[in-house]
């Protein structure tokens, strides 16, 4: 008894304890600046400095109070630091923005390498490393960046900032952004460094939830070579090994060239998909070649024994929920954007979401898919069935055997280093001259992938960006070519807005949608980068549709990842059951609202398959603008200097993607000229 006793007292100190800290740190963290103190200083400063600009001071100096707290100081500390650190010399200004602009690219530089290095192993497949262990996955999920912010307030590095160089809206940067000049620019992008503080602790819990997302994704490999039709056959070859969802899908367009059982394979290869969606997948068969499995009847054998079933527990919903559970932590402390969903859009895209939804329902309603669709069944010569999302008989390689495109990229590209020393060959096939294609070759690395492959970036002009792609033993297959060339579209993107930007603080593009355009750009040339060339006449039209279709589908997609996100804000508690059963309604309710018209078929769940809805939440919208601005830039680039325009646009800047837009092209992001286009292609084909 006198044993509990001591440890319920224990236990009541550790709670006192506890809740004395959690009310210290509240009061800490507590905001204490009023708007009386807001005008005091502004009006004490302005008197220092009668020439400063009144409205950079006003803002900055409201900007600076919005994020301080009792913990940096009292009001009247808050004051005298305004004072202290306002610059109120134009000259000055910028010397402190270009002293801020290389700490940063330092700072970001050195940070982006630790993390490449601590992935290493779980993002590139090297044997003297070994397979990853799970010492690999606590290392990728550390970040080190996570307190940054919160050491610069803690040093004031970030008031200093706040002050000086205050934040614009999204509304005011496109507005007054059409006269800003490039430094204009990056002083409003350093702005946007220090808008709200999240705790580092937070930002730690959201990196470590991305990590297990990316690692569990990583991993979700399909041996095909152990799958059985209801004959008990396998149609596929021993060792071939798929990463969900892009090889499943990139083997479904690989077999509309195959007259002999393609229609078996891509009807195999849809019942996996369905089957991880609904997670009535066999744990067994994940990511291991130990097992046969019938993904018909999900029977699964071992030495032509059938063994017990085990499906996936909801593993999939529950990564989705701890990414959400994860952002959603850093809601509060946001003002405008309280929302993960409104820090993905209007935050981070600077496109808001409602305007999204309703661009792609517009795309997605044009009674102009029904038409493709119809000519897409008239081509296969059958009904459409839902994988024909995927259709891939418009491009040019579809008249070109896999094995044949595989011989010539395997010989081409044993390892990475072939590709690494054919890069700068790439881009003088491309328009390019030497010094300039070998230049930006040499910013550029290319390491094996575990993964489907990726683009990475370096972040400082003293590292290269990262090309990562799967090669197998026998070398790159044409899969691992066509991805390996889209991702080095997005290296060039990397190189050419960090290298030729006027200032660092701009460095990159609006959105990832605008480095995902170059990479389209690129991918849309392989097979001319391999010697081959398209006589048909009719090619321009034929691309058109290409595009319109590819659209057609990830514009789906991102409506369920978008629609997903919504649903989870309105169901906080959800769980991994009830998040499983609400996806695979709203990827319905999507199919049956702009699909199920124009295939003729209900109720289908494949618009749930992305693996990105997992690892990379709320992405899925930048592949559709990305498209749209591929498509208005290439009608831009017709007739002009390729390599030229490619380098004048992608050394823009870092923009809002309406100001980058009208400088790069002239307009807005339409689905205009892509409908307009379309249409005229089944004018020209019909």
């Amino acid at each position: 008894m006198k044993k509990n006793l001591t440890i319920i007292l224990t236990l009541a100190v550790m709670v006192f304890s506890q809740c004395t800290n959690t009310d210290s740190n509240q009061q800490a963290d507590q905001k204490n600046i009023t708007d009386q103190i807001i005008q005091e200083t502004q009006n004490a400063i302005q008197e220092k400095y009668a020439d400063a600009d009144q409205e950079v001071l006003n803002r900055g100096v409201a900007h600076a109070a919005s994020l301080w707290r009792t913990s940096d100081g009292t009001p009247e500390e808050f004051k005298e630091f305004c004072l202290e650190q306002f610059i109120g010399n134009a000259d000055e200004k910028k010397v402190v923005f270009e002293k801020i602009s290389r700490n940063f690219e330092s700072l970001w530089g050195h940070q982006n390498k630790i993390l490449l290095d601590l992935n290493k192993n779980m993002h590139e497949l090297h044997k003297e490393l070994g397979e990853p262990h799970k010492i690999d996955a606590m290392f990728a999920a550390y970040s080190p960046g996570a307190h940054l912010k919160s050491d610069f307030y803690n040093n004031k590095i970030a008031f200093v900032i706040a002050l000086n160089y205050p934040p614009y809206s999204l509304d005011e940067k496109n507005e007054l952004g059409k006269n800003w000049s490039t430094l204009d620019w990056a002083y409003a992008r350093l702005g946007d460094v220090f808008t709200a503080r999240v705790p580092a602790e937070i930002s730690q819990k959201i990196s470590l939830a991305g990590t297990n997302a990316d690692i569990y994704i990583a991993d979700y490999n399909i041996y095909m070579g152990h799958l059985l039709n209801n004959e008990g056959e396998k149609l596929f070859p021993e060792d071939m090994v798929l990463l969900s969802h892009w090889n499943l899908r990139d083997e479904i367009k690989s077999n509309y060239a195959n007259e002999e059982n393609g229609i078996e394979k891509q009807d195999m290869i849809y019942t996996v998909m369905k089957r991880i969606i609904d997670q009535s997948i066999p744990e067994k068969v994940i990511n291991s070649g130990d097992y046969d499995w019938n993904p018909f009847e999900n029977k699964v054998y071992q030495n032509d024994q059938e063994v017990a079933l085990s499906t996936e527990p909801d593993t999939r919903y529950q990564k989705i929920l701890d990414n959400f559970h994860a952002n959603k932590a850093a809601d509060p402390y946001y003002t405008d954007y309280n929302t993960f969903i409104k820090r993905a859009f209007s935050g981070s895209k600077e496109i808001p979401q409602a305007e999204v939804e309703k661009l792609f329902d517009e795309y997605l309603s044009s009674p102009v898919a029904k038409e493709v669709g119809q000519l897409i069944a008239k081509r296969l010569g059958r009904d459409l069935k839902p994988y024909d999302i995927w259709y891939d008989g418009f491009k040019a390689r579809s008249s070109i055997s896999e094995e044949t495109l595989n011989e010539m990229t395997q010989k081409k590209y044993p390892d990475a280093q072939a590709m690494k020393e054919d890069l700068d060959n790439i881009l003088k096939k491309l328009g390019w001259n030497d010094e300039r294609a070998e230049f930006i070759a040499s910013k550029v690395s290319v390491d094996p992938a575990r993964g489907s492959g990726h683009a990475w970036g370096a972040q400082m002009k003293a590292e290269n960006a990262h090309l990562r792609t799967r090669i197998s033993d026998k070398g790159m297959d044409y899969k691992g070519y066509n991805i390996a060339i889209h991702e080095f579209g997005h290296n060039v993107e990397q190189t050419i807005s960090l290298h030729d930007v006027d200032y660092y603080m701009i460095e990159g593009v609006p959105n990832t949608a605008f480095t995902e355009a170059l990479a389209f750009i690129f991918q849309k040339r392989d097979l001319q980068l391999l010697g081959f060339t398209n006589e048909n006449p009719d090619k321009e039209y034929l691309q058109t549709l290409d595009l319109y279709w590819s659209v057609f589908e990830i514009m789906g997609v991102s409506m369920v990842d978008m629609k997903v996100w919504k649903w989870l804000y309105a169901n906080p508690d959800a769980t991994a059951a009830q998040l499983k059963e609400a996806t695979m309604s709203i990827a319905k309710e999507v199919w049956n609202q702009y699909f199920a018209p124009v295939y003729g078929i209900e109720d289908e769940p494949i618009l749930a398959i992305y693996s990105h809805m997992i690892a990379s939440p709320l992405y899925l919208a930048n592949y559709s603008f990305g498209h749209l601005i591929d498509f208005q830039i290439e009608q831009y680039l017709d007739g002009k200097n390729f390599s030229d325009e490619v380098d004048r646009i992608w050394s823009i800047g870092r923009l809002t993607p309406e100001a980058w837009m009208q400088k790069a092209v002239g307009e807005s992001i339409s689905i205009q000229p892509m409908i307009k286009s379309t249409e005229e292609a089944l004018k020209h084909i019909n």
